[in-house]
This record gives C-alpha cells, sequence and structure tokens, in this order.
C-alpha cells in the first residue's frame, strides 16, 4: 500500500512581527510568500496540521512519496530539489508510534543525502518522552535513544510541542525550541469566563505548567497528590490547595488512557469542587479513554490538534453534547518555523 504526500494549493504570508498566537490571529489570511530555500514536508502521522501550518505561512508543501512494502517496510523519496534549502520535516510520533518515527527518521536522511542546508524536525508530539530515566532496573531510558536517532539521521535542529518534562531537552546534542500550546488554551479559556476559576495540576510534576497556566487567567492553584500503583493506573491520593464552593480547571500535557483525569475530576467534587473542565496539549486518547472521559463529571476536554483524533474521538467530538473540543496551533508552529527560518526569537511567542 501507497501513500503519497502531496502539497497544498499556494495561499498568501503572514506578517513578520506580530504578538502572541490566539485563536482569533489564526484566522487572518497570508499574504504569497516566494522563497525556493523554505521548505516543509511531512510524513503521513498529520498531514492536516502540516496543511494547515503551509497555509498560514503561504508555502506549498513540499512533494514526498512514503511507501509501505507488504511486509511493513517503509520507503521515502523526496520528490524535489532541496539542495541549499532550509527544510522542515513535520511528523508526531503518535500512534502506531514506531512507524511514524521511522518514517520521520527516514525523511531525514533522504533530506539530508539530497543536500539540505539545514533540517529541522518539528515534532508536534514527541513519543517516548515518559520514559526519560531508570524507573526499575535493567529498563531504557528510551526518550534519550530516540533523541540520538534524531542526531544520528541528520537533525541539525527539533522544534517540539509541549515536552513531558522540560529537562529533556538536555537529551538532544543538537538545539531544540520548545514550544508550548499554552496561548492557545490560555486564550479559549479566557473566553469562557469560568466563575471562581482555579487550575489543578494533576500531579507534583506538572506543578510548573499548571502555574504559568494559573498565572495567566489570573486563576488560584491547587494541586492532586496520587500515587502510581501501576502502568496507566493511579490512584488520587488527595487535594492540596482550597477547591471548596470553585471552578476547577485541569491541564496536563497530554491525555492517555484519561484514567488519571477522570480520578482527579472525581477527588476534586469530593473536595467542594462546582465544575471541573480539563485540557491538555496532546489528546493520545488510547484504550478506553473516550468513554471515561464520556462518562465522567468532566463538563469539557479542550485539547489541540498535534495529534489527529481517531474515529471514536471524532465522533464525539462532533455529537451534539460531546465533550471533547479541538484548538489549532497550526498559527503557534507556523510562526516558530518561521522565526527559526529568519533566525529571530522564539521566545516572544510566549511574552
Amino acid at each position: 500500500m501507497a501513500t503519497l504526500v502531496t502539497p497544498t494549493d499556494k495561499t498568501e504570508k503572514v506578517e513578520k512581527k506580530s504578538p502572541p498566537v490566539t485563536e482569533e490571529k489564526l484566522e487572518r489570511k497570508p499574504r504569497q510568500r516566494a522563497d525556493d530555500k523554505f521548505k516543509i514536508f511531512s510524513g503521513t502521522a498529520n498531514e492536516p496540521l502540516a496543511d494547515e501550518v503551509c497555509h498560514f505561512l503561504g508555502l506549498q508543501r513540499g512533494q514526498a512519496q512514503v511507501i509501505r512494502f507488504r511486509d511493513g517496510e517503509c520507503y521515502v523519496q523526496i520528490q524535489e530539489n532541496v539542495r541549499g534549502a532550509d527544510v522542515f520535516v513535520m511528523q508526531p510520533t503518535c500512534r502506531p508510534v514506531d512507524e511514524h518515527l521511522m518514517e520521520l527518521l527516514l525523511m531525514i536522511d533522504a533530506l539530508k543525502r539530497a543536500s539540505a542546508r539545514r533540517i529541522t524536525a518539528v515534532i508536534p508530539y514527541f513519543g517516548y518522552a515518559r520514559q526519560d530515566r531508570k524507573d526499575k532496573p535493567r529498563s531504557p531510558i528510551s526518550s534519550k535513544l530516540v533523541a540520538d536517532l534524531l542526531t544520528t539521521a541528520g537533525a541539525h535542529r527539533a522544534l517540539i510541542v509541549d515536552l513531558h518534562t522540560p529537562q529533556l531537552q538536555g537529551f538532544f546534542n543538537i538545539p531544540v525550541d520548545h514550544l508550548f500550546a499554552s496561548p492557545v488554551l490560555v486564550d479559549h479559556f479566557r473566553k469562557l469566563a469560568l466563575p471562581n476559576l482555579t487550575v489543578v495540576s494533576p500531579d507534583a510534576g506538572g506543578v510548573e505548567r499548571a502555574r504559568f497556566f494559573a498565572k495567566k487567567v489570573d486563576a488560584a492553584l491547587a494541586i492532586v497528590d496520587k500515587r502510581r500503583v501501576e502502568m496507566n493506573v493511579a490512584e488520587v491520593m488527595h487535594v492540596i490547595g482550597d477547591v471548596s464552593g470553585r471552578t476547577c480547571l485541569i491541564i496536563d500535557d497530554l491525555i492517555d488512557t484519561a484514567g488519571t483525569l477522570v480520578k482527579t475530576a472525581d477527588a476534586l467534587l469530593e473536595n467542594g469542587a462546582i465544575g471541573v473542565y480539563a485540557c491538555a496539549s496532546h489528546a493520545v486518547l488510547s484504550g478506553p479513554a473516550v468513554e471515561n472521559v464520556k462518562n465522567s463529571v468532566i463538563k469539557q476536554v479542550v485539547v489541540t490538534n498535534t495529534i489527529p483524533l481517531d474515529a471514536q474521538a471524532e465522533a464525539e467530538r462532533t455529537e451534539k453534547g460531546g465533550k471533547i473540543t479541538v484548538l489549532s496551533i497550526a498559527g503557534l508552529i507556523g510562526r516558530a518555523i518561521q522565526a527559526n527560518h529568519e533566525e529571530t526569537s522564539v521566545s516572544k511567542l510566549f511574552i
């Protein structure tokens, strides 16, 4: 079975200097860009997001062919000249993780051998990020291995959205631009104007993320202490902070099975919260996640489109009264890519 990755129509270009991204700004049409040394390619993991980014920047998506042989082996061919070009390869390593990771590595290697001047791996969702330490004897540090693979393949830089832990940047021997989806999420919840809002971190590791979010929306902060009893299973212990009579917003980097999320919401209601919302950058949503969200006390779960939704999650999103809402971060990624290409500051996107 073969998949041909084809470009979209030319559109227009954005202004060079712009304030941080909001949902309204993403809708603005860019002006046409003519730069044959600035190219964006995409694997097959999330082509719609790559098309949105290209539209935002006024570029055509680069032509590449991705073929899978009957035994599953992947073959990649870049179908246009990239010699001396500044190239960006977009590919989240979402399900099936290993296939999409291999696609990304092969595409980077193909671009390197085609004499691209600089190759930036744009990874909206970085898989294996949760395996960042030896938590058991004789176990690998998989995220370090993946970082090394990207460097060996030929990537000169990496641009990643919401790493599981920021210190993962230290695993890379190349520069990493760490983007945060918070500008888009903050803008959404500002518009909702939830009363008596408290931002909640579902674990101690996410406190910094929750504190930043709480400061942006001028809300209180709480933490839920949990004890993990086995992989993908968490037991909530108690809530640190006063949530009685308040609307709670749980913020995390990803939602996998949604088990932790649902138990956190239950714990907040048991401690007097009057309503619970949730948001995360990455909608992994594996196993019973959609059913867990649907049957939970959570009023709305807001995620971004770093990972495409599967059929079940998409059905919940489009259903009347469905609890899943998806926001686009194409503008955020587009501005970061443009800043990299023009050698300007990426951090200004988050001021």
